[in-house]
């Protein structure tokens, strides 16, 4: 018995050194691979020719090293390879992969994913910091931007589908460059998608695309991940095409199937401080530059009172998002933010131009289980005393949870006949007399 024991012993030890060796093969082969190709010369192939040359040279050093790789093995190191000299290294694999929203890397070797609002971690890795820092300064220089230790954090996007990056490395990363991916689908979604996943109901996408339509300033108020972006895109596709478009945003997510927008993007300082141009900038710039309607991708400071002045003077049906956690809380962060801006206006102030500016505002939040919902849909009425005053038109009513840990609720129209209903009637706009009625929403 003892003897066997030792038998079995000696096996698993042989076996998980042949694994080791195996991968350290591996390791030293994608090293001298990547080393004695000319990636310059390797970036002007066709994938195709590259592929033959890394399988040529593949077989090669394998050759050398007395240990061959099966068919898949060889495939793999050649995709990785490719993957290297092309895109984002081990990163690429979880990109091919629609189903994933979010890509988060705590460092070489923990790389987490978040599919159906539910995070784990894969086996992707990096081989090291350096390998890691390379690809997010890659990043960063396909957008014109610069990441190292003079400046450890970066704001960018993806040119492949303008997915949101944010990464900061050493000194102020004390593990270890991390990097953060927020993913935007290549194909963008629909009100119809929105519908079909139950973020909302076709009651409610259907008064959206009405205000939309009749140019009524709105304002998307959720936390991070909420899906705002994904709204506002949404929400954009409704604009007549005959009006102009400006976006405005830190990195360019909006995706906006139309032909006459302008992009606008803000720029960091440089290496000597010198050069920033913030959204603020940006705004002042885009009243000059004739729009009919004005798009921020977040409001996050002192532009917020440029654009109330913007929505208050003839630039109606512009919208933005704001970080925040209710209704409520996004009128209480827009006077926040407007205060930042130095000018000392009166609080009574700040609130009537936010009354006046303002028409609609849009709760999102993920709810138990990790789906998005249009959490409320609520009507700026204008002001009693000092108080704007908020209107529930739409709510979502969550009231358990199921089996699988996913929310249980429902829609509901709040009774109410919205103030705004006379100005949509007067652009044609007809909804059924039952369409705001006390009810559950199907």
């Amino acid at each position: 018995m003892a003897d066997r024991r030792e038998n079995e012993m000696t096996d698993l030890a042989e076996g998980s050194s042949d694994l080791a060796s195996l991968e350290e093969i591996k390791t030293n082969v994608h090293r001298s691979l990547l080393q004695t190709l000319d990636l310059t010369a390797a970036r002007r192939m066709e994938p195709q020719q590259l592929h033959q040359e890394c399988s040529r040279r593949v077989d090669m050093l394998l050759s050398k090293l007395h240990r061959p790789l099966t068919g898949p093995e060889k495939n793999r190191l050649i995709q990785e390879v490719m993957d290297e000299v092309f895109g984002l290294g081990p990163l690429e694999e979880i990109l091919r992969d629609n189903t994933i929203s979010d890509i988060l890397v705590n460092g070489p070797d923990k790389i987490y994913i978040e599919r159906d609002g539910v995070l784990k971690k894969v086996n992707n890795k990096f081989r090291d910091d350096q390998h890691l820092l390379q690809v997010i300064q890659r990043i960063a220089t396909q957008v014109g931007r610069r990441v190292d230790e003079s400046s450890p954090m970066l704001d960018a996007r993806l040119v492949t589908d303008g997915s949101r990056v944010n990464a900061i490395i050493s000194p102020l990363a004390l593990d270890g460059p991390s990097l953060s991916i927020r993913r935007f689908g290549t194909i963008p979604i629909g009100i119809e998608g929105l519908i079909e996943k139950g973020s909302l109901t076709k009651e409610m996408g259907d008064f959206l695309s009405a205000c939309v339509k009749c140019k009524m300033n709105i304002m998307i108020a959720g936390g991070t991940g909420s899906g705002k972006t994904t709204l506002l895109n949404v929400l954009s596709r409704w604009i007549p095409e005959g009006e102009r478009v400006i976006t405005i945003e830190d990195a360019a997510e909006l995706q906006l199937p139309r032909e006459h927008v302008v992009r606008l993007e803000t720029r960091p300082a440089n290496i000597e401080g010198q050069g920033e141009v913030m959204q603020r900038d940006l705004l002042r710039n885009a009243l000059r530059m004739r729009p009919d309607r004005i798009i921020i991708g977040e409001v996050r400071g002192a532009e917020a009172l440029d654009m109330l002045q913007a929505m208050n003077t003839g630039h109606e049906g512009s919208m933005s998002t704001v970080h925040a956690n209710d209704t409520r809380d996004a009128i209480s962060r827009i006077e926040n933010m407007v205060s930042m801006a130095g000018l000392n206006y009166p609080v009574g102030a700040i609130r009537q131009q936010i009354a006046s500016a303002l028409d609609l505002l849009i709760h999102l939040n993920r709810v138990t289980g990790g789906k998005r919902k249009l959490m409320k849909i609520s009507e700026v009425t204008g002001m009693e005393g000092d108080v704007i005053c908020l209107v529930d038109l739409f709510h979502y009513n969550q009231v358990g949870i199921d089996e699988e840990g996913y929310a249980v609720g429902h829609f509901e129209a709040n009774g109410v006949r919205p103030k705004l209903l006379d100005r949509l009637e007067a652009e044609g706009v007809k909804f059924p007399p039952d369409m705001f009625m006390r009810r559950k929403l199907n």
